[in-house]
């Protein structure tokens, strides 16, 4: 019986992670659950999985879920805060933990997970944008076992021989035979529209995703590829790939989620509906696998499979984060922190949707031209980076 952390447990990923645990009730048990603000749907998390641990993100998020279970009688130990959430992620009786919190509130409660040990099943891809390097030498440090989880990287991770998946972040693509690793998305809601209409989208345009069901940050991320250009800094780290071995590619049917190309002009595709229970469940059970609750992709109803390059017009914010990807750690902190302010106030109908990539732009440049690369080697001056990138997206907004 595996025992179960789940970080971001009232989100889509936590959601999807939970069905697995039902599909598989003899072999997986909750511990522990944290989330954000949603006090209602932690409640009945609570009341349904009784864990003995149950995290929120604010001390009003946690008086909200204790009024919630007063009269429960539930054993389960409510706490706040991210020192609860590492608290939790660490725990000697839990072995996996599922590292779902969006955002860069995922990045010290995943590291915690990290640092004791833990089989961490990665879906905060920004985790990884935010600290990189620092990331990749604690997992070898601390002997945990990391296993990708977005379903691009998992698919990849899927097609990527044994010895390649034991040594995440130190491996040698070319040594094994890799020549490339093409990283495909949708192209989010408008990926037809015509680029000058981009100007009015709306929120609720925005996160609107024709193919995935997912929160509204990561789906405006979809709409203008951010999430894509994150994907592509995650992969960097995850496989060690040079930016000769990195590709991305437009797949609007989302069938194929990823695949890797060998040097003898082989391509190893992983295919399957769009749910993500299944990279879950994969990573849960590696290197076994087990029920996902997810049907078999029937090919005869597939139809066409169609792909395009990126236009970089219609997608600044990927443009962005290719080129960070390889400026150094500096710059994918700032990218992350400057989106994640930029993106909140698209959403609160403060700025535009093309702002995003305007305000994210302007907040790179400045802290390229203030932090040297040399200068974010440890995870105090990440997260010293990550504050200045948010106060300068900040007096962006307000100027």
């Amino acid at each position: 019986m595996h025992k179960l952390t789940i970080l971001g447990a009232t989100g889509s990923i936590g959601a999807s992670t939970l069905r697995v645990v039902e599909q598989n009730p003899d072999k997986y048990s909750i511990v522990a659950l944290a989330a954000g603000s949603n006090a209602k749907k932690m409640a009945e998390l609570c009341r349904q999985y009784q864990p003995k641990y149950a995290v929120m993100a604010s001390t009003e998020a946690e008086k909200q879920l204790r009024l919630l279970l007063d009269k429960d009688n539930l054993s389960t130990q409510i706490m706040s805060g991210t020192e609860a959430a590492s608290h939790v992620a660490e725990l000697d009786e839990v072995d996996i933990v599922m590292a779902a919190i969006v955002g860069a509130a995922g990045l010290l409660p995943t590291l915690a997970a990290v640092k004791a040990g833990k089989r961490v099943l990665l879906a905060n891809k920004e985790a990884l944008v935010m600290s990189g390097q620092i990331f990749i030498d604690a997992v070898e440090k601390h002997g945990a076992e990391l296993l990708p989880i977005d379903s691009e990287h998992n698919a990849i991770f899927q097609c990527m021989p044994k010895e390649i998946q034991a040594q995440l972040g130190r491996c040698d693509l070319h040594q094994h035979g890799i020549s490339e690793i093409l990283l495909t998305g949708s192209g989010g809601p408008f990926r037809y529209s015509d680029v000058d209409s981009l100007v009015n989208v709306t929120p609720a345009e925005a996160i609107a995703h024709p193919n995935w069901s997912m929160g509204p940050k990561i789906s405006v991320d979809s709409a203008t590829m951010m999430n894509k250009g994150l994907e592509y800094i995650e992969a960097k780290w995850l496989f060690n790939a040079q930016q000769d071995q990195l590709k991305v590619l437009v797949h609007p049917q989302s069938v194929i989620h990823s695949m890797v190309q060998y040097k003898d002009g082989s391509v190893l595709a992983q295919m399957g509906e769009q749910d993500m229970a299944t990279p879950i469940a994969y990573g849960m059970s590696y290197p076994n696998r087990i029920q996902s609750g997810v049907k078999a992709l029937n090919f005869a109803d597939v139809g066409e499979l169609t792909f395009m390059k990126p236009d970089f017009s219609r997608y600044p914010c990927l443009k962005l984060a290719i080129e960070a990807c390889y400026q150094g750690q500096h710059a994918t902190t700032a990218l992350n922190a400057a989106n994640e302010i930029a993106v909140d106030a698209f959403l609160k109908n403060q700025l535009r949707f093309t702002d995003i990539s305007a305000i994210t732009d302007s907040v790179l440049s400045k802290i390229d031209a203030s932090v040297s690369r040399y200068d974010v080697l440890d995870l105090e001056s990440v997260l010293e980076v990550d504050r200045m990138a948010r106060n300068y997206a900040a007096e962006k907004l307000s100027g």
